[in-house]
């Protein structure tokens, strides 16, 4: 079967009329960038203010990229899924919380999901930030090798058994979990005890997941000397590979800052360097499991005939495709038409916590040269298929 993208019947057919218009509307309105930055103006505002702004969110931007406030909201939002064979990656999107009290809700909200996924087919992944059940000025102070007070390095300490907690229920329910990637002030400890737990629970098979940004310049050499000490340490290694999220941010600060940007200088570094990283991961596979975070048509094409090339079965389970909720159907479902694995990022929880991720979802949409252009031509053409059927 020659693998192609281009199937809109594939993509869509989980969507009625009436969402495919509400979709094509809503990527109008995040393909702005002038309404995204006043949109983020605005609600950073409300926040401030407490002014109530769920009843403006929930069935729009909310409802497009997420899976609904609880475990039980997604449930229903993902059926549609199921009967697509795309997976669900559970993913209870709350950071920035600054009290020991949030970081244990949090805590046992990621226990929720993993319990959730055990046994359950249509859930292969867990996903949780660690700035989710982490203070970030101490990952901050971490990651610079500051000397922490007596306090904070119990805090510290406390952090690292929260983290455990959960690859401890993830090893003894098997459900693999993600420890997702953050901005690069941070993420030399976030990787430190992402590989602590490797060690730890990744024996006999992949049970943790580190996250590269191969936006950044340094991330292919650092996936090539990871993997190098896993093999020396005898444990496998886990990777969730994808291009980054936070490329406004880290550029904004490097320059403020005078150090050098930490962000690749053009896309097509980032994608040599994500498709690299790609080829790596299956040139290693008996040491390595992967998955490819990409809404990139290239680079979810290459992977796939790279696996044909190498023998490698389409549903191998140490090879995955991911993309997130509302985004790029086309490539989720028609991968998964074709036989390979998948699965989706399904972010949930209270409308004003998941409110930063949204944000992001539509900077990206805006920053990702063609991405907002694709998705609406897609759906377009699928309506007019449609139209033409009748």
């Amino acid at each position: 079967m020659k693998l192609s993208f281009d199937n809109t019947e594939i993509a869509f057919a989980h969507k009625s009329n009436a969402e495919l218009k509400k979709a094509y509307w809503l990527f109008k309105l995040v393909g702005s960038p002038a309404l995204v930055k006043f949109g983020k103006v605005s609600v950073g505002l409300a926040l401030k203010l407490r002014i109530p702004i769920g009843w403006a969110m929930r069935n729009n931007i909310f409802a497009q990229f997420c899976g609904g406030e609880s475990i039980a909201d997604c449930a229903q939002t993902t059926q549609v899924l199921d009967k697509g064979n795309v997976g669900t990656i559970l993913d209870y999107s709350v950071e920035g919380k600054e009290s020991s009290e949030d970081f244990e809700r949090t805590t046992q909200e990621i226990l929720r999901t993993v319990e959730t996924a055990n046994d359950n087919i249509h859930i292969p992944f867990c996903v949780f930030k660690t700035t989710g059940i982490s203070r970030f000025s101490l990952l901050e102070k971490v990651n610079a090798n500051a000397e922490l007070s007596q306090e904070e390095q119990a805090e510290f300490e406390g952090v690292k058994t929260r983290m455990d907690r959960i690859a401890k229920r993830a090893f003894e329910t098997g459900t693999p979990v993600f420890i997702d990637a953050e901005e690069s002030w941070i993420q030399d400890a976030i990787d430190d005890m992402a590989h602590e737990l490797m060690a730890k629970y990744n024996k006999e098979r992949v049970i943790v997941y580190n996250t590269v940004q191969l936006y950044r310049h340094d991330r292919l050499a650092f996936l090539q000397d990871a993997i190098a000490e896993a093999k020396s340490k005898g444990y496998h290694y886990g990777v969730k590979l994808v291009r980054g999220a936070y490329m406004e941010k880290e550029r904004d600060r490097a320059e403020e800052r005078g150090y050098q940007d930490p962000i690749q200088p053009n896309k097509e570094a980032s994608d040599k360097d994500f498709d690299a990283a790609v080829k790596l991961c299956i040139d290693e596979i008996e040491h390595v499991a992967v998955v490819a975070g990409s809404h990139n048509e290239a680079s979810s094409k290459a992977l796939a005939e790279l696996m044909i090339e190498r023998n490698i079965a389409k549903d191998d389970k140490r090879v995955y495709f991911a993309q997130l909720f509302g985004m790029s159907d086309h490539i989720s479902f028609n991968l998964s038409h074709a036989g390979f694995n998948v699965a989706k990022y399904v972010p949930y929880g209270p409308i004003r916590e998941v409110i930063p991720y949204l944000i992001r979802r539509a900077e990206e949409n805006t920053s990702v040269k063609g991405q907002t252009g694709r998705e609406l031509s897609l759906i377009q053409r699928e309506i007019q298929r449609r139209k033409g059927r009748r």
